[in-house]
């Protein structure tokens, strides 16, 4: 459904987007994640035919972006980052005109302008001069234009922006609904918005895909990566030692163990350890770690499994 491959955007001296590829199946409610400058929205305007790239390759639906734009805008709903309304205009008549440019039917626009109205939570809105509304207000009739034209591929860049609790529940439970026959991308900083939304999370980072992940039963399947060195694992050891800094790095480095440092206090240090990409991760590397390090005349204070969460795979994908 969505195909991208080594795209790359650059604004003056920046490089917003480094050689992006990845792939998106039909159906697919996907979560692209990342910090901050990461390349987001920069991917989201190139998908929806916002904006160009500089090179690269990406189809939608079936569709090259830069060769056949106006078949992919007829497939592919877009809430900007910044919705883009007429103050002046009623919601209804704001929607309407969507519906006039996006080429749809006369005698299906009513249809379609009730569908989004109700989906949307703007019924009682629909007579409201846009330009009154609240944030969470103006976001849902964006949300409700991206819609308007039934696409088959949504793209929505932060959907749940300025929105009440309750608001980003409904807008949350929307998406899972369109989801069930329309392929999503959601673009979003907040890992927990994400979770409860998609399937699939794809983590950016300084314009490239840091990692693909999968959530199964809630639990994050780190399903492929793009930093050397790291380790797949969705398990690390926790350890927390006493002793000097230097000969603790040097032990874990004679065990040809992957670490970071996570909390120092004093001469007490918590690292998160896992064995290097190549290495055996299968058996339990606690006795070999408590040996080593006891030998060295450190003390052990606490060595344990622990599942890695949704925000740690993040910070270790988007740090560096």
């Amino acid at each position: 459904m969505i195909s991208v491959k080594d795209l790359t955007k650059t604004y003056g001296a920046f490089k917003a987007l480094k050689g992006l590829s990845f792939e998106i199946d039909k159906g697919e409610v996907v979560g692209f994640l990342g910090p901050n400058g990461a390349g987001k929205t920069t991917t989201m305007r190139v998908l929806s035919c916002y904006m160009p790239a500089d090179s690269g390759t990406v189809e939608v639906a079936g569709y090259d972006v830069f060769h056949s734009s106006l078949e992919v805008k007829k497939r592919v709903g877009y809430l900007p980052e910044i919705v883009p309304l007429y103050p002046e205009m009623t919601v209804s008549g704001y929607l309407n005109y969507v519906a006039q440019i996006k080429d749809i039917p006369y005698h299906q626009r009513s249809e379609r302008l009730d569908f989004v109205l109700e989906a949307c939570g703007l019924k009682d809105r629909r007579r409201q001069i846009t330009g009154q509304l609240s944030k969470g207000y103006r976001q849902r009739v964006g949300l409700a234009q991206s819609l308007i034209h039934d696409p088959e591929v949504i793209i929505l860049d932060e959907p749940t922006s300025g929105l009440d609790p309750r608001q980003i529940i409904e807008i949350r439970e929307l998406i899972r609904e369109l989801g069930q026959n329309r392929t999503v991308i959601l673009s979003t900083h907040i890992l927990a918005e994400a979770s409860m939304t998609c399937q699939r999370m794809l983590v950016i980072h300084e314009g490239k895909i840091a990692g693909d992940i999968e959530l199964v039963n809630q639990k994050p399947l780190l399903r492929s990566h793009d930093i050397e060195g790291f380790a797949t694992n969705e398990r690390y050891i926790r350890l927390v030692v006493q002793g000097k800094l230097e000969i603790i790095q040097n032990t874990l480095d004679e065990l040809t163990l992957s670490y970071t440092l996570s909390n120092q206090e004093s001469d007490i240090y918590t690292f998160q350890v896992v064995p290097r990409v190549n290495a055996d991760r299968n058996g339990d590397l606690r006795p070999q770690v408590a040996k080593a390090l006891i030998h060295q005349g450190c003390q052990l204070l606490e060595i344990a499994v622990v599942e890695s969460t949704l925000e740690e795979i993040f910070l270790q994908l988007t740090t560096g």
